[in-house]
């Protein structure tokens, strides 16, 4: 998997652009390795403008298996022991997969096509998830996986950037040829300057509030279109997700909306008068392939394409490309160099 080349000048200093899940992580290892890096974000603190805001933040690789290439698993699977190192108060309350039985025929192609799972029967559902008592016949658990919360996690990764050292400057979009030293292009969609094969595969969101259900880990709802599920969040809140269109407007249409809340009225009734708080879409930067690129022209390192899987391999490719800068190493299935 790995070959040798030449590192990086070893004392340049770092800058990273772009302060979503794939710059954060990168400023994080970066500075834990004591290099000197700035960390460039072009929205303020609440990064309300990073495709990251709008996420589920779902660490799930073995469900990924379902439909993605083995290197999303394989990364996502070191990039959980990234999220267990890091942040240790991580919930790793696994995942669930259920189905209607008029769906019944994906289900069954969904457990083929996956491992690391075992299958409840409605007994086993109910006792992991009481609020799911009587609503499925069976499910398929994912014990292994787990989730974080994009807003509260995003901070966290940011304050512990500082804390190892590293500098980050909100309100701030300078070009990578603009900077000396080693850069590290993490912008999404910004990059299709240099990266023109880019496109945006937008995802939408509902945010709900209720008292009425109570979930301690996501459940993935089969649907013959696109996965749905429902994610916990604090506070009673849950969101709702995720399409993946092929548009890169950031509205959510009216289909979508009915899709998602019928989704989490399927899971569950009582959802049905949960409160809306909020909508939301962001633009998922996508290569044509659908997987993730660390592209390597001299002193300049893009990190991109990370599509739908942004939280779950993010960890893995700043290992990668801290990998290459300080030792020289090559991850070939991942890596491109000019």
């Amino acid at each position: 998997m790995y070959q040798s080349s030449r590192p990086l000048r070893g004392d340049s200093p770092v800058s990273i652009i772009g302060a979503g899940i794939a710059g954060a992580w990168a400023a994080l290892l970066f500075a834990q390795a004591g290099r000197a890096v700035t960390l460039h974000e072009r929205s303020d603190e609440a990064m309300t403008l990073s495709t990251s805001h709008w996420a589920g933040g779902m660490l799930a690789p073995w469900c990924e298996g379902e439909s993605s290439e083995p290197v999303i698993s394989r990364l996502g699977l070191r990039a959980l022991d990234l999220w267990r190192a890091e942040l240790p108060d991580t919930p790793f309350n696994g995942s669930l997969v259920v189905a209607h039985p008029r769906d019944r025929a994906d289900y069954e192609r969904f457990a083929r096509l996956t491992t690391g799972h075992r299958r409840l029967d409605a007994r086993g559902l109910a006792d992991l998830e009481p609020s799911l008592e009587g609503r499925f016949r069976d499910a398929l658990f994912f014990a292994g996986e787990g989730h974080v919360e994009p807003r509260r996690v995003l901070p966290k990764l940011h304050q512990r950037i500082i804390a190892a050292g590293g500098t980050i400057k909100f309100n701030s979009e300078p070009k990578p040829q603009e900077i000396d030293g080693i850069v590290i292009d993490c912008r999404g969609l910004s990059a299709r300057d240099s990266e023109p094969a880019l496109r945006g595969v937008k995802g939408e969101m509902i945010l709900i509030e209720t008292s009425e259900v109570s979930l301690a880990r996501p459940v993935r709802l089969i649907h013959p279109r696109w996965p749905l599920y429902v994610i916990p969040r604090e506070q009673n809140l849950f969101m709702l997700g995720a399409t993946s269109i092929e548009a890169e407007d950031t509205g959510v249409s009216v289909r979508s909306a009915l899709e998602l809340l019928g989704a989490a009225y399927a899971v569950h009734p009582a959802f049905g008068e949960a409160r809306i708080v909020e909508f939301g879409s962001g633009l998922r930067p996508a290569y044509p392939d659908n997987l993730p690129r660390i592209a390597i022209r001299d002193n300049h390192i893009a990190v991109n394409g990370l599509y739908r899987h942004g939280f779950l391999i993010a960890p893995a490719l700043a290992e990668l490309t801290l990998g290459y800068v300080a030792h020289g190493r090559i991850d070939n299935e991942v890596m491109q160099c000019a």
